[in-house]
């Protein structure tokens, strides 16, 4: 995917920028402290997982709702299934869930040519409301064993000294980057009938982009859990906005044809970093909901025209 970070994410890199020189001149001390900064780059590195995902299918020219409510239900099924299967297993099973609701709902948008959007808000409500049968509305925790488990200490914690997200997040970008499966995206998104002619296969494209996407929102729910294992049925609730937020102030053009990988990522900073120094400011939570919305809007123009500038069709 080396041909996705060339110029797509140009406009997350100056809007990181922007925002550091903002929040270092009116609030300099509050910002610039080893717990902020902690918090910030651990809460980013799980978005990050969930807007990378959103990417790839943004890309292909589709759109996944759904993804806030499968990060829920992978840590849901992780923990819950723990004490029966152990933690080897019910990760493999959290994950395998996730990966099928991709699959389930790649298929009627490629096979039934139904539009993204209305599969993916079914997939949203009907794995929302497994969620609150499984768990009853209750709260469910990891075991001791479990806690110390070692499958679950490199998944959350540290490794190396780095938060475990945050090295996940390096290894799995990284494989996403070097691969030239970003290449097929692009050109599905970008002009599926052409890319048909050079040989792609655009319908197995856009079904692996639904099914890595859910995987990496259940990973990111595993990542979650491990650190802090406790459930509750609000799990992933609205994560689908940040990581759609995300993906598009990172590059991404809901037209296709156009995002990255990195992008996404800065994205995710910027969207984190925002909550954070609005809490830290004491401003009503509606204000991180009100910025979010006016970013997305300015984003959406910004990376249109910036588009038509560098001859992409939009």
């Amino acid at each position: 995917m080396k041909q996705l970070v060339r110029s797509q994410g140009f406009g997350a890199i100056i809007g990181v920028v922007v925002m550091l020189v903002v929040f270092s001149l009116i609030d300099f001390s509050g910002w610039w402290t080893a717990q902020t900064i902690a918090n910030v780059t651990q809460f980013t590195a799980i978005l990050s997982f969930v807007a990378m995902g959103q990417a790839l299918v943004i890309m292909t020219k589709e759109i996944d709702l759904s993804v806030g409510s499968v990060y829920g239900l992978a840590g849901v099924a992780f923990i819950t299934l723990e004490p029966s299967f152990g933690v080897p297993a019910s990760l493999v099973i959290a994950l395998s869930m996730a990966a099928f609701v991709g699959l389930l709902q790649a298929l009627p948008v490629v096979k039934g040519h139904l539009p993204s959007m209305i599969v993916t808000l079914g997939g949203l409500f009907a794995v929302r409301g497994i969620i609150y049968v499984w768990t009853g509305g209750s709260v469910h925790n990891f075991s001791a064993d479990a806690r110390i488990h070692p499958l679950t200490r490199l998944f959350g914690g540290e490794l190396f000294g780095v938060e475990a997200a945050i090295f996940w997040l390096v290894v799995v970008a990284a494989v996403l980057w070097a691969t030239p499966f970003g290449n097929r995206l692009l050109a599905t998104g970008g002009n599926r009938e052409s890319a048909e002619s050079r040989g792609v296969r655009t319908d197995r494209v856009k079904i692996c982009a639904f099914v890595l996407c859910s995987l990496l929102a259940g990973f990111a729910g595993i990542l979650t859990l491990c650190n802090q294992p406790q459930t509750h049925v609000t799990l992933g609730e609205n994560m689908e906005l940040e990581a759609i937020s995300a993906a598009v102030i990172g590059g991404c053009l809901l037209t296709g044809g156009r995002g990255s990988i990195i992008g996404a990522v800065l994205g995710a900073l910027i969207v984190v970093s925002f909550r954070y120094e609005l809490i830290a400011l004491g401003a009503p939570s509606s204000w991180y909901v009100t910025f979010v919305g006016v970013v997305l809007i300015v984003a959406v123009i910004f990376n249109q025209k910036l588009a038509r500038f560098l001859g992409h069709s939009v």
